[in-house]
């Protein structure tokens, strides 16, 4: 657990805001790692509908996470940005590390925060995961019932992409098996060597024939945009073994049980864009609850457009779709 930072020093990748105001926090999951966020909560009123936001993978929370929070807070949420466990401010050892059961958790754990606070309204909270954390958001909103609402932004299916690689290239079993050998393999030199060996951040310096989604990465982990020295992007990445738990676990099995409205959102030029659509489509395909289910293609925008160009994030139509979502909760609560 790195240090944690005073909380009157502003280290984000974006513009302090005087609109909300801005606390540090601390909170257990359920695995008794500590697990520290920012709260932005606007200046007066309450108790507040409530959203925990988390991602990208690999990103820490005074980067995208942290600027999708405050600007929610400006609308009239609380709002925590956390670092998942391992990584970032958060506790947990080995550092760097990544696991689909315990990561979701943390999106639990954050509910359980969320619905302790006195400023919260607990039957109005929602979540946010953006990029590999909308994956785990999705995954934490077929198991929470608390969770009212869910947004994933540029999502990744982490499951798939460590399974299959990238376009799933390598969805067959004799590339999975070669995979699994050279991470158990690289388990043995890691206990010999007392160390886990890091897999490496955003590639640096960016080879000239580089795909454009590494020249995207690259534009925002790399440079003074979004560079931050806790995140794992912008240095020495994550645990070449990480990659392990998620190859035999597969995070979206049961979203299409999610019976609480969400909102996909994602880049239409975006490299990743389709883990958005097939997660809509296996999502609501088949679903008694499909109704208030949204895919929403924003036109021309990349990857990383949505990790922080607040005049291509839609905001807006979080917002509405958050304030709708915890209004029908209510109205369904009334009928009871």
């Amino acid at each position: 657990m790195s240090k944690v930072s005073n909380s009157l020093f502003w280290d984000k990748t974006f513009p302090k805001s005087e609109q909300v105001k801005h606390k540090k926090v601390k909170f257990t999951n359920r695995f008794g790692i500590t697990l520290v966020g920012d709260l932005y909560m606007p200046k007066s009123g309450g108790p507040f509908p409530a959203i925990a936001v988390c991602g990208p993978f690999g990103a820490v929370k005074e980067q995208a996470s942290g600027l999708y929070a405050q600007e929610l807070a400006k609308q009239g949420f609380l709002t925590v940005a956390l670092d998942p466990s391992f990584t970032g401010e958060s506790g947990g050892k080995p550092r760097y590390v990544a696991s689909p059961d315990i990561n979701t958790e943390d999106f639990q754990a954050a509910v359980d925060f969320l619905s302790t606070q006195k400023d919260v309204d607990a039957n109005k909270i929602g979540i946010v995961g953006i990029c590999g954390w909308g994956g785990m958001a999705l995954n934490a909103a077929a198991i929470d019932t608390r969770i009212k609402a869910t947004v994933a932004s540029t999502m990744y299916d982490m499951s798939r992409v460590n399974a299959n690689g990238y376009f799933d290239a390598n969805d067959n079993e004799e590339a999975r098996f070669e995979l699994k050998k050279a991470l158990n393999e690289q388990r043995i030199a890691d206990f010999r060597n007392g160390k886990y060996e890091l897999a490496g951040g955003v590639v640096d310096p960016l080879p000239e024939d580089a795909p454009f989604f590494m020249k995207d990465y690259y534009d925002y982990y790399k440079t003074p945009r979004g560079y931050h020295k806790r995140s794992l992007n912008s240095n020495g990445g994550w645990n070449k073994t990480s990659a392990l738990s998620f190859i035999n676990t597969k995070i979206l099995s049961y979203i299409n049980e999610i019976r609480s409205p969400v909102l996909i959102v994602h880049g239409e030029k975006a490299h990743s864009c389709y883990f958005s659509k097939d997660a809509y489509e296996k999502m609501t395909k088949n679903s008694k609850f499909a109704k208030n289910k949204e895919l929403l293609l924003i036109p021309n925008a990349v990857h990383t457009d949505l990790y922080d160009k607040v005049d291509i994030i839609p905001f807006k139509k979080m917002v509405d779709f958050f304030n709708k979502s915890f209004e029908s909760e209510k109205s369904l609560k009334n009928k009871k």
